[in-house]
């Protein structure tokens, strides 16, 4: 049985039926896996070829910890790491049913928005190999929507999610931030790191969500607030008596007129389906990019300081200089991020820099804030282009860090935020093909079920258009 196009629903429905067992169900996504890995990269540990038990698979970015399972944030740093403990959101998802389904591939310690900083090589988009899947968690969407798994786990910082759900043509769903423990999660940018999903299905997301999501004693920052979804969210077909807002700043020069008229398609359909669609404004998103890459490089210094080959890591030489060793093990994006964090909260300019960014974080927040006070969700563009060329941005970091300009604020204020695809558009350099676009739906914070009703109800109504297209490996 083909397996690849179905549901992780639609999965569980077979097995309950007894029209497949949970091994054939494995064995299909296994074999899978290793056909395609090797022009893919979406795995850095493929799975085993027998699970230790029975369930669906959900493959893991390499920097979930889980206890006896090499996992490396993609660095030469962690190369050979074994995790003693587990996460929370994995252990939750084991406990929930499901099994872990190898590592993936992902920008070196989630730092990157393309897939091409690991240390073990690009991941590759299944639409067109020879271009980026978006990233960090590019290993995550290209297992999903190659058809290697049925779901993953990823992490969204500033769009690590969303924008390679986006490029890949698949559902990645954000929560807020807190919503999922932090806990046993390679920490890149504390205050910012969300764990999430890829999916085929926003119902499979919201699934998935039930399962991991919750408060967790081991995290401060996780929040102790129920979850709850209304299992009525799933019947609702249209979006009548809902106000859905569109920021005027998030429709700017540089958006390809690709990715402008898919957007703006699926905002009239959004109005079809009997929404009140409201211009809106959050005034302070061209500040996003310089406060976001002020905040995180800041948080990264201080979360890798740790990596120096002598408390933990690889070591180089003889294993005593610490500046050969990050320099050995630690990748140049990295290193980059880290000279960056150090230099802005260095005496002299943490009051210029850092703490100014902070300040304006909180203008992006009121701005959220302010804006759900007139409208039950915000939809915009994801990312601002398709899928580019591998090597076409390599060696223009700031062009790369532009590419989250749509994901970085919802970020910045901690609100979830779900990526649908909705159509397709030409890249600039190659007119013959078309390459996924998705909508970004955000939600006010702890508005999760408003994102995924949402989600769900233009998922179904976009179907055929989105459906008319399938990635090369399928």
């Amino acid at each position: 049985m083909d397996f690849k196009n179905l549901s992780l629903i639609e999965l569980d429905e077979l097995i309950k039926t007894g029209k497949a067992t949970p091994q054939e169900i494995y064995s299909y996504f296994l074999e899978r896996a290793k056909e395609h890995n090797s022009e893919l990269n979406a795995f850095t540990t493929l799975p085993p070829d027998t699970p230790q038990w029975s369930g669906l698979p959900i493959s893991v970015k390499d920097l979930f910890c889980e206890v006896g399972i090499r996992t490396t944030a993609a660095s030469h740093m962690l190369e050979n790491f074994v995790p003693p403990y587990e996460s929370t959101v994995t252990a939750r998802m084991k406990d929930a049913g499901y099994i872990s389904f190898g590592k993936t591939n992902m920008d070196e310690f989630a730092m990157g928005g393309s897939g091409e900083n690991s240390a073990f090589g690009p991941a590759r988009n299944p639409w067109d190999p020879t271009r980026i899947p978006g990233g960090s968690s590019s290993g995550s969407a290209v297992a999903v929507a190659a058809g290697l798994a049925p779901a993953a786990l990823g992490t969204d910082t500033g769009g690590s999610i969303r924008q390679p759900a986006s490029m890949c043509g698949i559902v990645g769903f954000k929560p807020g931030y807190g919503r999922n423990s932090r806990y046993g999660v390679m920490a890149m940018a504390s205050s910012l790191d969300s764990p999430g999903y890829f999916t085929r299905t926003v119902r499979d997301a919201g699934m998935l969500y039930r399962a991991t999501a919750g408060h967790d004693a081991h995290d401060a920052t996780s929040l102790d607030v129920p979850v709850t979804l209304d299992a009525s969210i799933w019947e609702r077909q249209d979006l009548s008596g809902l106000k859905v807002g569109i920021p005027r700043e998030y429709f700017i020069d540089g958006i390809e007129p690709g990715v402008r008229t898919a957007i703006d398609n699926a905002i009239a359909k959004i109005r079809e389906l009997g929404a009140e669609v409201i211009e809106i404004s959050l005034p302070h998103t061209e500040h996003g990019v310089s406060v976001y890459y002020t905040i995180c490089p800041a948080e990264v210094a201080s979360n890798l300081a740790r990596f120096d080959g002598i408390r933990y890591g690889s070591i180089a030489g003889t294993g005593g200089d610490i500046t050969e060793n990050r320099s050995a093990g630690l990748g140049n994006e990295v290193q980059r991020r880290s000279l960056v964090g150090s230099f802005v909260l260095s005496s002299g300019f943490y009051d210029a820099y850092y703490k100014k960014a902070s300040a304006v974080r909180e203008l992006i927040r009121d701005d959220f804030k302010k804006a759900f006070k007139q409208v039950d969700v915000i939809v915009t563009p994801t990312a601002p282009t398709v899928a580019w060329k591998i090597g076409a941005k390599g060696d223009d970091p700031l062009a790369l860090y532009l590419e989250d300009v749509f994901t970085i604020p919802a970020s910045l204020a901690g609100i979830p935020g779900l990526v649908v695809p909705v159509g397709y558009a030409s890249p600039k350099d190659d007119a013959s093909i078309d390459l996924p676009v998705g909508l970004q739906i955000l939600g006010p914070v702890l508005g999760e079920e408003k994102c995924l009703m949402v989600g769900h109800v233009m998922e179904q109504a976009m179907k055929s258009v989105v459906e008319s297209k399938k990635p090369k490996v399928f």
